[in-house]
Formats: C-alpha cells, structure tokens, sequence
C-alpha cells in the first residue's frame, strides 16, 4: 500500500510540475540581454562593449592575452574560434578555459566561429547551419554561462555573392531558432554578410524581421566596419539607422586601414560613444598576409603597442577612456547614459548650398532654484537649397527631471518634415517636442538632444526655444 501510495504521489507530483513547465514562458531572456534596443546585464545596468578581437584559435598558446588586454581598460574581448571545417577545432575543454580566462581577467567574453568567413565566395567557408552544428557539440562548456557570454554564431558569414547574400536573413534566422531549440539561452550576436560590411544593406534592411524571429528577443546586430565605411556619413547613416528603429547594433570589428580603403575610426569610436553603441577592434596581435598594419601590440607584447593600439585604447574615445566594467564583477549597477548625438536622417542630405546660420540662441531663461527645469539650444548641422537638419539640445537644470516639452515658433515659415529621438508635432508655424520614453528621465544638468529634417524657402532663421520640465 505505501508504495502504491508513492507511486501515486510521484505520479501526481509529475503531472503538476509538468504543469507548472508548461506555463513558463519560453526562452525567457537571462543574464545579457537586450532591453528597449539595447545590451543590458541581468540588472538591468547597461553594458556598452569596450573591447578588441584576439586570434585564440590560431595563437592558443596565448593566454595571457587575455590579462593584457584587460590591463589596457578593455571590458569584452570577442574570441576567434574554429569549428573545425577549415582550422583546427576548438575542443568543449578549450572553450571552457577561455571562458574561465575570461571571467579570470573580469572581461565580457564574445565567442565567434571564424570558419563562416565569406561563405559563397571563399570556397572553403562553412554554413551558417554547420556553426549552429558546432555551438550545440560543445553547449556544455558555455551553459550557464550566460552571464559572462555573447554568442556570435559566425563571422562574416557570406562573402559578395549578391544571390547567396540574400539568403542572409533566413539562414539567420533559422540558425537563431535553432540555437534556441537546442536550449541556448545567451545573448546571440549576428555578423552582416558581404565580408561584414553589408554595402547592400541586406542586414539592415531585415533587421527587425531577423530579430522577431528570435523567440527570446535577444539578438544583437554587428557590423564590421572597413573600407566601405571611409566617412562620416555612411557610418553615422548606417549606425543611425538602427538606433532610429531601436534595434541593437554593435561594431564588431573595425581598423583605422584596409585593403579596400581606410575607414573613418574617429568617426565610428565618436558616434559610438556618443549614442551608447558598443565597438571592438580588430585585432590584438598575429594579423599576417598584408593586414600586420592592424595588430594593436607586436608579437603578443603589451609593452609594443602600435600606433594603432595607441589609437583604440588611449586616444579620444578610446577604450581607457570609455570602457565601464560590467556590474556582474562587482561593480554596482549603473545609469543608462542618455543618447547625446542624435541617428542622421534616413535620407542624406544633398551637399550644403546655402551656409547655416552664424549664431545660436541662447538657452532660456532658468527658473528659480528648487523647481524642475530645464534649458533648450537650437543649431543647424546641415543645410540645402530648401533644406535644413536641425539638433536641439535639452538640459536638465539644479534637479533631476523625468520628461521635457520644448516649444518654438518659426519665423520664416520653416516646417519639420521628420524627427529622431523626441515626439515633434506642428501647427501652422509653432512646433513642440516632447521626450521619448528613453530620454526623458536626466539627471541634473544632464543632456540629450533630438533631430530633425525641415524645409525652408526665403530665410532660415534660428527661433528662440522655450523648455519645460516635469
């Protein structure tokens, strides 16, 4: 009887916890995350990649890469790996130590399968599908890891083959649903095809359909950024883009030279900390077959660093500068930064006929001390024959505030055609912006700044701007 009597409680306690699996969400999001857009920790602090590409695969005898590259500020290193279809595979051992180097040296740990490189063009490339293969041999090594671990399926994994190119979004796709099925939990980063730089815009025009296929909304987009991205308005344009549709973008690898040109790396190091985007630099050390102007220090030596290493992890929003530890090491939570540049419009202006005007008004008046405030400038960025791209900077007065309305009345017949980052709306010639739910809360005497595209004919005079705080 006592054991029929177990046997019926296991039974039934089987049947409930059943139950209770089945009502769980799916593929709920754990450690690092996306959230509104953007990479944030199980805390909900967020994390802005500060960090450079290491060669484990080729040079694993390299370990204390991992510790010199923390020693010059980095908080990620993304980690080259191979699956075995044209390098020497990464064992589940060896992955788990780097792991565990990783953690070691208090570094966000970005692994990527390199053996993707330019499918459909390199001959030798492996599927999408056959990382995917890959990541699952080897899960045991990273479960759990979530915390500490973004999954970059493949790197650069089409070449430019325009027609296999466009198979991107779906082979994307599919190999997110599968990782998911296979009970992956991690943060997922997806390269762009066409050797990472995407100069069809095959990744950024099927962003948001890739990222809805992820069940557990936790996909992060990179962009590897070369010669294509040479000035500053394709980088701001591309990047903008994706900040404008609140979708998650990230530079995953970039160089100050290349073969096919010399990409802008002040522009894209600017931008990206000026609007909380994450970069990491190609590469540590042991670049050969023409690209050795890319490695940050020689021979794997911390003391050689190159002009380029100088570049990255000491000059303007370099890496010492900007990167912030991630709060899982011990450092405590952190304030989201308000955006301080605003994503450019989705069309590019035509080239500057006509100059801007030469003064800015000042900001208004600030009410008495004590109560909410906050002061507005306006200035023009760009500006055409029947054109114009406006910025207005907001500023938190004494005391924080948790919204702003900025009003202003045109005095020359200006419109506002589009805007970026505020909620704008016209009637005849006076305009008001409100925040949007990202940038409304700001600390005293913090900033943010919204965007917009207008039309002018005859003078394009700048209005004086009134602020108001809740």
């Amino acid at each position: 009887m006592r054991t029929r009597i177990s046997i019926a409680l296991a039974a039934l306690f089987a049947l409930l916890l059943s139950g209770l699996v089945f009502v769980q969400p799916a593929h709920a999001a754990v450690g690092l995350r996306i959230s509104d857009g953007r990479i944030v920790e199980a805390n909900g602090s967020p994390f802005i990649m500060r960090g450079v590409s290491h060669a484990h695969t080729w040079y694993p005898s390299q370990t204390n890469s991992f510790r010199d590259i923390k020693s010059l500020g980095a908080n990620t290193v993304r980690v080259v790996l191979s699956s075995g279809h044209r390098w020497t595979q990464n064992s589940a051992s060896d992955v788990a130590n780097v792991v565990s180097l990783c953690k070691q040296n208090r570094l966000i740990c970005v692994l990527e399968v390199h053996d993707t490189t330019g499918y459909g063009e390199e001959g030798a490339a492996a599927t999408l599908a056959q990382a995917v293969d890959y990541w699952i041999s080897i899960r045991s090594a990273i479960a759990g890891q979530e915390n500490y671990i973004v999954l970059n399926i493949g790197n650069e994994p089409f070449g430019n083959n325009e027609t296999v190119s466009a198979t991107w979004p779906t082979a994307t796709s599919n190999a997110i649903t599968r990782l998911r099925n296979a009970g992956f939990e991690h943060l997922i980063m997806v390269d762009a095809p066409m050797w990472g730089q995407d100069w069809r815009f095959i990744m950024r025009d099927n962003a948001q359909s890739v990222f809805n296929s992820d069940p557990a909304r936790n996909t992060v987009f990179s962009i590897h950024m070369y010669g294509v991205f040479d000035t500053a308005a394709e980088i701001t344009d591309y990047l903008g883009r994706f900040r404008g549709a609140n979708l998650p973008i990230v530079v995953g690898e970039f160089g100050h030279n290349h073969s096919d040109g010399n990409p802008d790396e002040d522009t894209i190091m600017s931008y990206t900390q000026a609007n909380g985007i994450g970069y990491i630099g190609w590469s540590w050390s042991g670049n050969s077959g023409g690209v050795e102007y890319l490695d940050m220090v020689s021979n794997f030596n911390v003391n050689s660093i190159t002009s380029w290493g100088t570049r990255i992890f000491n000059g303007a929003n370099g890496i010492r500068q900007t990167a912030r530890e991630a709060t899982i090491y011990g450092a405590g939570p952190t304030t989201p930064p308000p955006p301080t540049t605003t994503p450019p419009p989705t069309t590019t202006p035509p080239p500057t006929t006509t100059p801007p005007p030469t003064t800015t008004p000042p900001p208004t008046t600030t009410p008495p001390p004590g109560t909410r405030s906050c002061s507005a400038t306006y200035s023009v960025t760009g500006h055409w024959q029947g054109g114009f791209q406006g910025e207005v900077r907001v500023t938190a007065g004494s005391q924080a505030i948790s919204g702003w309305r900025v009003t202003w009345t045109f005095g020359n017949g200006q419109r506002v055609n589009q805007a970026w980052n505020a909620s704008v709306s016209s009637s005849g010639n006076s305009v008001t912006a409100t925040n949007v739910g990202y940038n409304g809360n700001l600390g005293a005497g913090a900033s943010t700044t919204f965007g917009f595209i207008g039309s002018w004919t005859g003078t394009n005079s700048a209005p004086s701007l009134s602020c108001t705080a809740s």
